[in-house]
């Protein structure tokens, strides 16, 4: 198995690359404000900043039914390390809204949408998310570069090879901050209505919704990450 530095190693290698292409003006991280979105902010932070080609850009789905604790964690992180970070809001009326009735037409109204629309307001090239492939079975095939359509963006995945071990090893490392919801216990963050302290049996992704679980498929092909 590989170490935390060859892991480390191999995500700077992904992410250096991409400075040799586009604008990086035009680079944007899917920042959830979660931990592992936020060890590769840190990262392609590092790498913009060591070259002078900052601020680091980040795109944010505030779908409106978020922990209060993880919008605190993301403006206050944002404003420490300067990020600019784009906001995006679903363009639905929560009020009334069947929020999880149906998490395909939930997702696509209150994230997957709203990326879109983001994508295109940015101007965004390249989206660098957190995801990897042992949370997920459907993540388990995912290429560390997409390409993607409406709009035509390339999806960078640059800690796919990492475990939960490895994410929770960088940030002691780093003495990165975090959401306070993982000291009570969470061990991954979505919406309100769809995540809930997992089982100390069960995995990572345990306490998320499980119908929405089994769609992530679904919602990858739609445009989601």
């Amino acid at each position: 198995m590989p170490s935390l530095d060859d892991a480390i190693r191999a995500t700077e290698t992904l992410l250096a690359g991409l400075l040799a292409g586009p604008d990086p003006a035009r680079i944007r991280v899917a920042w959830t404000g979660g931990k592992d979105s936020t060890v590769v902010l840190f990262i392609w932070k590092a790498l913009l900043d060591h070259h002078g080609l900052g601020p680091v850009r980040a795109i944010n789905l505030d779908t409106g039914c978020k922990f209060p604790e993880i919008i605190a964690f993301r403006d206050q992180l944002a404003a420490r390390w300067g990020v600019d970070l784009h906001i995006a809001r679903p363009g639905v009326v929560l009020d009334g809204y069947p929020v999880a009735r149906d998490v395909i037409a939930c997702c696509r109204d209150l994230k997957i949408e709203p990326l879109a629309r983001a994508l295109r307001q940015t101007g965004a090239s390249h989206l660098i998310t957190g995801i990897r492939r042992d949370e997920h079975p459907d993540r388990a095939g995912r290429l560390a570069l997409e390409p993607r359509q409406d709009p035509p963006h390339v999806m960078v995945n640059p800690i796919l090879d990492w475990t939960e071990t490895d994410i929770w090893a960088f940030h002691a490392r780093y003495d990165l901050p975090h959401c306070p919801l993982y000291d009570q216990g969470y061990r991954s963050l979505g919406c309100r209505p769809c995540t809930a302290l997992p089982g100390a049996a069960e995995g990572e992704r345990g306490g998320r919704d499980q119908a929405k679980e089994r769609a992530l498929h679904t919602l990858t092909s739609l445009g989601y990450f």
